[in-house]
């Protein structure tokens, strides 16, 4: 039988094909950098104990410093941690900027903002089963006994001061004044923002028992700053 020419050059297509196939793998171009492991180590929980004193945390400084005993206690070391915490007046700052750019992770290694912007604006991923401690345990919520979703924050939905600080985290005044703006870490509840994390409502006071009254029990948010 005469083989044609379609028959040639279907045999050195199939041939061409299966040489390709075997080729091995091409190696990466010269000098090209590696990505890094992304460190999904925690970075971000709600505090397990607060300070016993109310909304006095030592200031900021207290706090920070809470954070990080907190989280060296549960074997992340090597850390900046920051509280999520906003001050007013003279040097004051806002709890947005000093958390640093994300993105962050829980204690389970389980994603929970990407940005700083994602934080603030467009997050879905904070809520009640991914807002834990450093001991991976779940704090107690709205319909639970006692209630404790209130979180020290100092802020405005945007991440920004709020004029209630509790003197900048340092009054543990039983009066009903000064006070400080709350967040709901399980995003439910009452006040003109039951539903938000970082600025549900004001405090009835600075005191512990004050803090307990309305849901909560003077814990706050520590983020690692990647510094």
């Amino acid at each position: 039988m005469k083989k044609t020419n379609n028959h040639y050059a279907f045999l050195l297509l199939a041939l061409s094909g299966s040489v390709w196939a075997q080729a091995p793998a091409q190696p990466a171009a010269a000098g090209a950098a590696a990505q890094p492991p992304q460190d999904t180590s925690m970075s971000y929980f709600v505090t397990s104990v607060g300070l016993g004193k109310g909304a006095n945390l030592g200031g900021l400084a207290g706090a920070d410093a809470h954070c990080k005993s907190l989280a060296e206690a549960a074997g992340v070391k090597g850390k900046t941690w920051h509280a999520y915490l906003s001050t007013t007046g003279p040097g004051g700052v806002n709890a947005k900027d000093r958390i640093g750019k994300g993105p962050w992770y829980n204690s389970n290694g389980v994603l929970v903002a990407r940005t700083v912007d994602h934080l603030h604006y467009s997050n879905l991923l904070l809520t009640k089963e991914t807002s834990i401690t450093e001991k991976k345990s779940i704090v107690n919520g709205l319909g639970d006994t006692p209630n404790q979703h209130d979180i020290l924050t100092g802020s405005n939905p945007d991440g920004t001061a709020s004029t209630m600080t509790c003197n900048n985290w340092t009054s543990d005044s039983d009066a009903p004044m000064p006070q400080a703006m709350l967040g709901h870490f399980d995003r439910k509840g009452g006040g003109l923002m039951g539903d938000s994390w970082n600025s549900a409502h004001a405090s009835r006071g600075c005191g512990q028992e004050q803090l307990k009254s309305s849901g909560g029990n003077g814990y706050f948010y520590c983020f690692a700053t990647g510094e």
